[in-house]
């Protein structure tokens, strides 16, 4: 459940709104497309840690022989997974921005300052606990993202219609890559198979349930994440096409508050920041603990959360601290982002496919050939995000 939280970061939210308002219900099925592929990505990662009882990283730090080999992939790791940490932490300065009026730089501390209380749950308490307080910040986000659709609900036959894959124009296009470029984020994978390992352990050769037992719950388990994040992904989408119909300035996080207060209401809008709020809040959690399970399995050091919490809070308040405009900062993190997929999802494929790593629980042969065809797509349309960002 909790690298569900991945699929619903700050930096998903403009996207989907800007799909909505700009081309009404046309793009529903890149949602719908994109969250069948997060749910075969994410089963895979969380298989890993299930049945070898360690995380992606610690499998890849073990197999890369070459020590600069390995430094060099923990430096792109480490740059993907601190970078999510940036646009999370510059999501939650904006939401209290919008709701308190609180200048960003103070927004940016206390949004690390929540982050690190929550991290000390998981530190003190264990992964079972702050697994509780991050399935209680997406109801939050549940809550704050789909309120508005109860107020104006879609149009039925739109959104049956909006199902056929199709494009209107080049910017449809754009939007598509964005959305589903989006989709993957390689700190999820990292995090999940490191979740489930901590949850679970190995379960070869202990009196725990069967490995096949955990994977049945595990699937379950991802079925539910997928299916909340990629409906609250949708609701976003649906609200805009329903009520945001030619809105300006719904590319950036404020122009998304301001047209859905000025169509909708202050209560629709309010929830509307909570949500990103809460979005912002659990995000930057989960990618400080993504951030310290790829040091500790590639350079087999181990940073406590909190220290490395506020380490990685300084590139943000920095940025924040300079009046770098924080939707255009976000905009960026996509970028460098879409270079590390390659990296976290070639290796998940290969490795899940080995009967030497996963022995009877290697994937079948229609599992590979569907994660190949997904890992290609995705990494494709990021290319082609990174191509028309880079060339405007």
């Amino acid at each position: 459940m909790v690298a569900g939280v991945a699929y619903l970061d700050p930096g998903n939210v403009a996207s989907n709104m800007t799909a909505g308002a700009r081309y009404g219900y046309l793009l529903v099925w890149v949602v719908l497309a994109g969250n069948a592929m997060a749910w075969l990505i994410q089963y895979l990662s969380a298989k890993l840690g299930v049945v070898t009882g360690q995380s992606l990283p610690e499998l890849l730090g073990a197999r890369i022989r070459s020590r600069w080999a390995r430094r060099a992939y923990w430096l792109q790791a480490e740059l993907v997974a601190m970078t999510t940490d940036i646009a999370e932490v510059l999501g939650g300065a904006v939401a209290l921005n919008l709701l308190f009026g609180i200048p960003l730089i103070y927004g940016g501390l206390i949004t690390g300052a929540v982050s690190i209380a929550l991290l000390a749950v998981h530190s003190r308490r264990g992964p079972r606990h702050f697994e509780f307080v991050i399935i209680g910040l997406m109801a939050t986000i549940v809550i704050g993202f789909i309120a508005g659709l109860f107020v104006a609900p879609p149009d039925p036959a739109g959104v049956l219609g909006g199902m056929l894959p199709r494009f209107a124009d080049s910017g449809s296009v754009l939007l598509a890559a964005s959305i589903l470029g989006a989709t993957i984020m390689p700190h999820a994978i990292y995090a999940h198979s490191a979740l489930t390992r901590d949850r679970f352990g190995s379960a070869m050769g202990s009196r725990r349930p069967s490995i096949r037992t955990l994977l049945t719950a595990t699937r379950w388990d991802v079925t539910i994440a997928m299916v909340i994040a990629g409906s609250v992904n949708l609701a976003m989408l649906l609200l805009a096409a329903a009520n945001l119909a030619g809105a300006d300035g719904t590319d950036s996080l404020e122009g998304a508050y301001t047209a859905i207060t000025a169509n909708l209401g202050v209560l629709i809008g309010t929830l509307f920041a909570v949500g990103l709020l809460a979005s912002g809040l659990a995000s930057t959690s989960v990618g400080a603990y993504a951030g310290a399970e790829i040091m500790h399995g590639l350079l087999t050091i181990r940073v406590p959360l909190l220290a490395r919490r506020l380490v990685t809070l300084i590139p943000a308040l920095v940025i924040l601290g300079i009046g770098f405009d924080p939707t255009l900062a976000l905009v960026l993190s996509q970028v460098v982002l879409s270079f590390g997929i390659p990296f976290a999802l070639i290796p998940l494929v290969a490795l899940t496919a080995q009967r030497r790593t996963l022995g009877a629980h290697a994937n079948r042969r229609a599992t590979t050939v569907l994660g190949i065809l997904f890992s290609v797509l995705i990494i494709v349309l990021n290319a082609v995000l990174l191509w028309l960002i880079l060339t405007g």
